[in-house]
């Protein structure tokens, strides 16, 4: 929780919050009215806040926004104190494109797993089935066809979050499954369920092998046909989702074909930015299948893809893009994540000693001098790499502005960093903060390097990139703490950062 809102207007509140959530665009804001039994209401006075009260931001439409995507609300808590929290969590559903293919998901891995409905004969049968084992703990015997209905309807729900499930996966939605109808467990099964998640692992299989077969771009891309003759082996290069990606390669919306789209490549490519972002949105939505298939399967270069698709280096489009890959949005996610945090990771930070600690105090001093909050996710996000055992040189190169050439030289070596060239003083604002993936620069004039380090992840995803080596445990942390992506499974260091954090 940080300090940082003086305001004492309204419009100087709202340039406060654009600033401090990364926000474009124009919003309103409300606030909880006592006297209306803490209903929002809108904020027409600064004199209307009281200290540690919350805030509601509420994104208004124009012109030339896309239709195709609702807004989603952000509440901020206010302190004059040390209180500052930003949650981008709400329950408004976001529509990823009115032309995406209706094979398209829409949502991560649930936390608990949903068992669907059977057909009509196997639900009287597990009902009096439950009935039984509640009553006297007598199994159901399960037929070959009641069997094949179960894993028929529980395969077809699994794709539809995941076509390749992993171990855990499984797991967890077999003992869902058991759960739901405790007479379907397994005696001699340490688990009660060891045997379902075997045949589940089977049936998915099966069902993967027959929509290759029918084409389907996520498993066609895996088939040996479409591999190059050096790639020709079943288990060599295979392109699966590794980090949580729900469209990984998506199939092109009904009624298009890959000429269609490369002709609305074409027309995308000569729309200029200025006054046109409705229509870059649309455009960037309707040819994301071709786009995505491209990126898995030629793996292009960074400067092709500049290219091809310059509008996938824009701010807007790289959070369009994340959003369409994964179904979580990029900026607002990363920035309420990072601040739901920070308390606590400053508490397990601190507590390093040795030359690590040292190393963390120094960057953690400025926050004693009461900084804004950029600079205050700033030196938490580099105690957190140096915490981490990386080198946060790797992350964020800073140069003095009369250093410009030199930098120019040095970062086109660099595989992936954020830049930054500052004044002599080193809590100044920086004069410009930019992105450099393989040697070259993609995104500039980036408002902080919490925003920058929300856009270097989201061009991992957007470009299908692997984490750099020399900070795969920061990367991590970014995805699994404070993106809460695929969260379940952790590397051991992550893992005790994790538990620390909720102790």
């Amino acid at each position: 929780m940080f300090t940082f809102f003086s305001a004492k207007s309204v419009e100087e509140l709202v340039d406060d919050v654009r600033r401090a959530c990364g926000l474009r665009g124009n919003f309103r804001i409300q606030y909880q009215d006592k006297d209306f039994g803490d209903t929002f209401v809108n904020l027409t006075s600064t004199g209307d806040l009281e200290d540690l009260c919350t805030i509601k931001v509420i994104p208004l439409p124009d012109e030339d926004a896309a239709p195709a995507q609702t807004q989603t609300a952000v509440n901020v808590s206010l302190s004059s104190d040390e209180a500052f929290s930003i949650s981008g969590e709400t329950d408004d559903t976001l529509i990823l494109s009115s032309s995406s293919s209706s094979s398209s998901r829409t949502e991560q891995w649930p936390k608990e797993f949903p068992i669907p409905s059977f057909s009509y004969d196997t639900e009287v049968q597990l009902e009096r089935g439950n009935a039984a084992f509640k009553a006297n703990g007598t199994r159901l015997t399960v037929n070959p066809r009641m069997k094949s209905d179960i894993l028929e309807k529980v395969s077809d729900l699994i794709y539809k979050y995941k076509a390749y499930p992993k171990s855990y996966h499984f797991c967890e939605v077999s003992e869902a499954l058991i759960k739901k109808h405790p007479c379907l467990a397994e005696p001699g099964s340490w688990n009660g369920c060891y045997g379902w998640t075997q045949r589940l692992k089977t049936r998915m299989g099966n069902l993967r092998t027959q929509l290759k077969g029918l084409g389907c771009p996520e498993l066609a891309v895996n088939s040996l046909k479409t591999k190059a003759t050096d790639d020709a082996h079943p288990a060599k290069n295979v392109k699966r989702p590794k980090r949580g990606e729900a469209n990984h390669v998506p199939s092109y919306p009904a009624g298009e074909t890959a000429d269609n789209l490369e002709l609305e490549r074409q027309v995308l490519k000569e729309v200029k930015k200025r006054n046109n972002g409705r229509i870059i949105r649309e455009k960037m939505a309707k040819t994301f299948a071709l786009r995505r298939q491209e990126i898995v399967e030629k793996q292009p270069r960074v400067e092709e893809l500049q290219e091809r698709w310059p509008a996938i280096f824009q701010e807007e489009e790289i959070n369009a893009e994340f959003l369409r890959i994964t179904t979580v949005p990029l900026q607002p996610r990363f920035l309420a994540g990072l601040d739901k945090h920070s308390s606590q990771l400053l508490q397990v930070i601190r507590k390093k000693g040795g030359a690590v600690g040292e190393k963390i105090r120094s960057i953690l001093k400025p926050l004693d001098q009461g900084v804004d909050l950029n600079i205050r996710r700033e030196c938490l996000l580099k105690s957190l790499v140096i915490y981490l055992g990386e080198d946060v040189s790797h992350l964020i190169k800073e140069y003095l502005v009369v250093q410009k050439e030199e930098a120019k030289a040095e970062l086109e070596t660099a595989a992936m960093a954020i830049f930054v060239l500052r004044d002599d003083d080193a809590l100044s604002p920086p004069m410009d903060i930019g992105l450099v993936v393989d040697g070259v620069e993609v995104l500039n004039d980036l408002s902080s390097i919490a925003s920058s380090c929300a856009m270097l992840f989201g061009l991992t995803y957007a470009l299908n990139l692997s984490y750099p080596v020399e900070l795969k445990y920061t990367f991590e942390t970014f995805q699994k703490i404070i993106m809460d992506i695929e969260s379940r499974q952790m590397s051991r260091r992550i893992q005790n950062l994790s538990a620390k954090l909720h102790e």
